[in-house]
């Protein structure tokens, strides 16, 4: 099946691009990981902001956490897991969240400016939906599995 692989209907003829979504989940979250490093060493070397300690440590936990919920969704038997767009939308509230809180608490310290009103809050709100989001989908896929 390539790229793709079939939703779970098997009279449905449309695809799913199940394992590009993984894979570009990886790749985001391998360069907010990357920016959290070097936001952390910055922190620490660099500006002696606690902020941006926490901004560090924010992108490499949601990033960690992404790079989880795409080897969960790892499809068995060339079938995607049940309630996967469940599984991706957490992932993406996750790192972008995460991006934008830490890039504007970023700001913040290095240039004094905000990326715009409300931006740290807004994404710790998109965090918080993110992992939300995490439960609904475990608890959506254990609902299926049980059908």
């Amino acid at each position: 099946m390539g790229d793709t692989a079939r939703l779970a209907s098997p009279a449905s003829k449309k695809k799913v691009p199940v394992l590009n979504s993984r894979f570009l989940i990886v790749s985001v979250a391998g360069l907010i990981g990357a920016a959290g490093v070097v936001l952390g060493a910055v922190a620490a070397h660099r500006v002696q902001d606690p902020s941006l300690a926490t901004a560090a440590q924010m992108l490499l936990f949601h990033a960690a956490a992404a790079v989880a919920v795409a080897a969960h969704l790892r499809p068995i038997h060339h079938r995607p897991v049940r309630g996967h767009r469940v599984w991706l939308a957490a992932a993406v509230l996750m790192l972008s969240g995460s991006a934008l809180f830490a890039g504007d608490i970023t700001m913040r310290a290095l240039v004094g400016a905000r990326l715009f009103p409300m931006a740290a809050p807004l994404g710790g709100s998109t965090m918080i939906a993110g992992w939300l989001g995490l439960a609904v989908a475990a608890i959506v896929s254990l609902r299926r599995e049980e059908k």
